[in-house]
């Protein structure tokens, strides 16, 4: 797909969104850009100068897109989704808020999307897209930046350098894979995912991730699977806790993961 055709994609989709969010959250703006760096970056930046409004930015092409622990996420024209979500919040614990986020987008994705913590979804052991949540003090409020990255067409998976020794990443699949009948595309896709977010986001300022935990065991990818953590550690994976931790059965007990990547060991 061309820029100028996934601009218009995008902005078709962008005044629907718009009526249908700004009774939720007054204030509320959608802004779409052609190209940019990244759209966390953006409302990052955004927000060490002072602005903390409402607002939803989405790029048709994101150049140095970043992922957890610095991977990076670069999109093309039409062929991802991707877009950050920044809200002034204040719900009494901030923790589990990427899980909910998660939540939120593989129910209004497809029933068989599945989460696996702490950010990404999945689909049949598949990486179909990601979550970076961060937060900025402005003033005396915190602003949450909720940044998804989806697949809507399989990217081919590139590469490693030859100096990197990790396990290769999950294969990727697109949007497409899961529902080659209904064909949308990437303001498509924005447009059924949006609104839902923003609930489920006011839902978690409401009554943090007590809401969302047995949603997201519904949807658990990793529940009674062999993990490796990044740090050496292994186990079964056994559910997350109240608070978004993971669970993870080991060889000295039961043990909660708060920061931790994990990966799903090869059987």
């Amino acid at each position: 797909m061309t820029l100028q055709r996934a601009l218009a994609d995008l902005h078709g989709a962008a005044e629907t969104l718009w009526q249908a969010v700004a009774p939720l959250w007054p204030g509320f703006a959608v802004e779409v850009l052609p190209t940019i760096d990244s759209t966390n970056t953006e409302l990052m930046r955004r927000a060490r100068q002072g602005q903390a409004d409402p607002l939803l930015l989405v790029a048709a092409e994101q150049v140095a897109g970043r992922g957890r622990r610095g991977r990076d996420w670069v999109s093309r024209p039409g062929d991802s989704l991707t877009f950050s979500l920044g809200l002034p919040l204040q719900p009494a614990d901030w923790s589990g808020l990427s899980l909910a986020v998660g939540v939120s987008l593989a129910e209004s994705l497809h029933p068989d999307v599945r989460l696996k913590w702490p950010n990404d979804l999945w689909w049949q052991d598949r990486k179909l897209g990601g979550i970076l949540v961060e937060t900025a003090n402005v003033g005396a409020e915190r602003y949450a930046i909720i940044g998804v990255g989806l697949n809507v067409t399989t990217p081919d998976l590139p590469s490693p350098p030859p100096d990197v020794q990790d396990a290769p990443p999950m294969p990727p699949v697109g949007l497409q894979t899961l529902t080659p009948q209904a064909a949308l595309t990437a303001g498509g896709w924005l447009a059924r995912v949006l609104p839902a977010l923003v609930r489920d986001t006011l839902s978690f300022e409401r009554e943090g991730f007590t809401a969302f935990q047995a949603r997201f065991d519904n949807r658990d990818a990793l529940r009674g699977r062999a993990v490796r953590l990044s740090d050496g550690q292994e186990g079964v994976a056994d559910g997350v806790r109240a608070d978004g931790a993971l669970w993870l059965q080991g060889p000295s007990g039961r043990v909660a993961v708060v920061q931790h990547e994990v990966s799903v060991r090869p059987c």
